[in-house]
């Protein structure tokens, strides 16, 4: 096959401006951003590390995400108790449950943006 991985993401958005405004400033991703150790971004892309990416279709009834919403972005993350810590300050809403850690798949945490999109953090183990 001559895929090589997700070359983006699109979704609609009441006010794209300010919903790109606060993944900047909330999650580093968008336009002209690059992840700590990659190379620098062009104005339209956002430089992410290599790294596992899980592409799964869910149930219709699932209740992983919410019934309203046909996909939940999940985006890799390191250091996510300090980035947890500074989504709070932010005073974002941030949920964890015991339940989602689990140390052969990693630490989750869930957040939304203002349109309401639940976003999944998700620090594989380590190693």
């Amino acid at each position: 096959m001559p895929v090589l991985g997700i070359g983006g993401l699109f979704f609609r958005a009441a006010d794209p401006d300010a919903l790109g405004a606060w993944y900047k400033t909330h999650l580093g991703i968008g336009g002209g951003c690059a992840a700590p150790g990659a190379p620098a971004a062009g104005p339209w892309e956002w430089q992410a590390l290599g790294g596992p990416v899980v592409f799964q279709p869910f149930a219709a009834d699932t209740e992983y995400f919410p019934a309203a919403r046909q996909t939940m972005l999940n985006l890799r993350v390191s250091a996510i108790d300090a980035l947890l810590d500074q989504l709070r300050a932010a005073g974002v809403v941030v949920i964890t449950k015991p339940e989602w850690d689990d140390p052969a798949m990693g630490k989750f945490a869930r957040i939304h943006d203002p349109e309401g999109n639940p976003i999944e953090l998700w620090e594989p183990p380590a190693g």
